[in-house]
């Protein structure tokens, strides 16, 4: 793929799509002046954001100030504050895509075209290109390939998107479709502005790169504990965000797209899921909104169903069997159910007249009823969509 492309096609089509290259630094004056000259090899469009080096960095820098922009920070506040500084001058100076490259020599300038290349033959252009070292080659530190699978096994969950690299920090960003503002201001940058780039619907792909770890002059300024602390810290936090909001955005918007028919041939009948997953799915999703588990039933059947790979339209759309018209059917079957199981209970409940205080006068009677009452119906319903799914699948064959 490299060698398709010489440093003058390079450069025009670079120029053609509106490139520039970020280069955020910090105390790397062994390998900055490389990297660089290596970057500008192929473009003058370069934006380096020093964030507050101590070293002599400045000195380095002070011979490259006429001939591209240096943005100096007065202080270090982290790798993700400064690329999103970064960021914000390329789409003031009208670019429409960035590539960043780390300044700690780990990565080889003549990679540039191969995110030109993918960019250019790739029928989507609203992309986010994140390039993916070899983590098994030798000299690789193993934290940096045990870092990676936990990013990528989170970046998955959170997403949908297998990636094999989630954590280079050589990437090209589509500029005008990252969000306008970001919550974090250090490494766990990196992850979050990915995640909400496929949530939005940007297209996140891995390309292959080379990758160089010279430990005489590559100064790693990841700190394992208080950084992994931090990208927990986040994946807990973009998790919930998930349950809570992105997935049922998400259910929403399809189902507003389409008729309900449609919606129902193709998102749930349609999905690839085998018969008895979709009829689990179901089953997870009515047994979650008939037991008394107000407040939380989206995020249950959400949560359970990615954890057991189920169906996760399925399960979430009959988690909704609790909608208000429901509940009072809801709470009198259950109260009824509770009746025939607890001892003393009460059957002069009805349908009409029941309120906040009767159900609390008779608390147990209605959560014992509604746990029996779910499991019932959570195993009527799974068992009867999976005898109907399979006569479906019958006809359509």
């Amino acid at each position: 793929m490299k060698d398709n492309y010489t440093s003058p096609t390079i450069r025009t089509n670079i120029d053609e799509l509106g490139f520039c290259i970020i280069i955020p630094t910090y105390n790397n004056h062994k390998t900055l002046q490389r990297v660089i000259e290596g970057v500008l090899s192929y473009t003058d469009k370069v934006i380096i954001v020093n964030d507050g080096s101590t070293d002599t960095t400045l000195s380095i820098l002070e011979k490259y100030r006429s001939t591209i922009l240096i943005i100096d920070l007065p202080q270090n506040k982290g790798k993700g504050n400064a690329l999103t500084i970064g960021f914000r001058e390329a789409i003031r100076q009208g670019y429409q895509y960035a590539i960043t490259i780390d300044s700690d020599g780990q990565h080889y300038p003549s990679d540039i075209s191969v995110f030109v290349e993918t960019l250019m033959l790739s029928d989507e252009k609203n992309l986010l290109l994140i390039g993916s070292r070899n983590m098994e080659q030798e000299g690789v530190p193993k934290k940096s390939s045990f870092g990676n699978k936990f990013s990528n096994f989170w970046f998955w969950f959170e997403t949908g998107i297998k990636l094999t690299d989630t954590q280079s920090g050589y990437r090209l960003y589509p500029l005008k479709a990252l969000a306008k503002k970001y919550y974090t201001k250090k490494f766990e940058f990196e992850i979050e502005v990915i995640v909400r780039a496929a949530w939005n619907d940007v297209a996140v792909r891995n390309v292959p790169i080379q990758v160089l770890y010279d430990e005489s002059e590559r100064v790693s300024h990841f700190r394992p504990f208080k950084d992994f602390t931090r990208i927990s810290l986040l994946n807990m936090v973009l998790v919930t965000l998930l349950l809570l909001y992105i997935f049922p955005r998400n259910f929403i918007r399809r189902f507003k797209k389409k008729s309900f028919k449609d919606f129902l041939r193709e998102d749930i009948l349609g999905s690839d899921d085998s018969n008895q997953k979709k009829a689990i799915s179901i089953g997870l999703g009515v047994f979650i909104g008939i037991a008394p588990l107000w407040g939380l039933q989206s995020f249950l059947s959400i949560f359970l169903a990615i954890t057991f790979r189920l169906n996760k339209v399925l399960s979430f759309a009959f988690s909704n069997v609790s909608i208000p018209p429901m509940i009072p059917i809801i709470v009198f079957a259950s109260l009824r159910t509770g009746y025939y199981l607890v001892p003393h209970g009460t059957k002069e409940i009805l349908l009409d007249t029941y309120t906040v205080e009767s159900i609390s006068a008779h608390l147990l009677q209605y959560l014992v009823g509604s746990v029996v009452l779910a499991g019932v119906m959570s195993v009527l319903l799974g068992v009867g969509s999976y005898v109907l799914l399979s006569v479906f699948n019958k006809k359509v064959k």
